[in-house]
């Protein structure tokens, strides 16, 4: 299927050695040239491995990234821009079944916004945050506060 007219197309590979148990692959960033990674399973299922990581972490790292855009448009296109948002995302991942669910933990500062505002628009913003889009068969968990 062709990408729809003036979509913007983003690349990445990754190369896998061996078994899923025993091998190693690396996942590289084409479009930007801005990283390989070391991936493995057992970074994946059994425990965290520094320097190695997985298909859940880059998940994460997507939304996260996102979600923080969707957000901070939302807030301007409110008349409240945001001086700064940090977001967090936690993918839960189980070897036996898949992606569970997704935690964002959002913290804002913006001037002179009340916290139930900002969480009326921080839920909106992960409605229509593209990769939320993308990723609606996992439960999608956020937690938004003012800092």
């Amino acid at each position: 299927m062709a990408p729809a007219a003036n979509a913007i197309v983003s690349k990445a590979h990754t190369t896998w050695h061996g078994t899923l148990a025993e091998g190693t692959g690396t996942v590289s960033l084409d479009s930007s040239a801005a990283a390989s990674m070391t991936l493995s399973w057992a970074g994946r299922a059994e425990t965290a491995i520094n320097g190695v990581t997985n298909p859940e972490e880059l998940i994460g790292a997507a939304h996260s990234a996102c979600y923080s855009m969707a957000l901070s448009n939302a807030l301007a296109q409110n008349g409240t821009p945001p001086e700064e948002i940090t977001t967090g995302a936690d993918v839960s991942f189980s070897p036996e079944k898949g992606i569970t669910d997704i935690h964002l933990v959002v913290v804002g500062r913006v001037p002179g916004m009340s916290a139930a505002d900002f969480d009326t628009i921080a839920q909106k913003a992960k409605k229509d945050c593209p990769v939320s889009k993308a990723l609606k068969g996992v439960d999608i968990h956020l937690t938004a506060s003012l800092g």
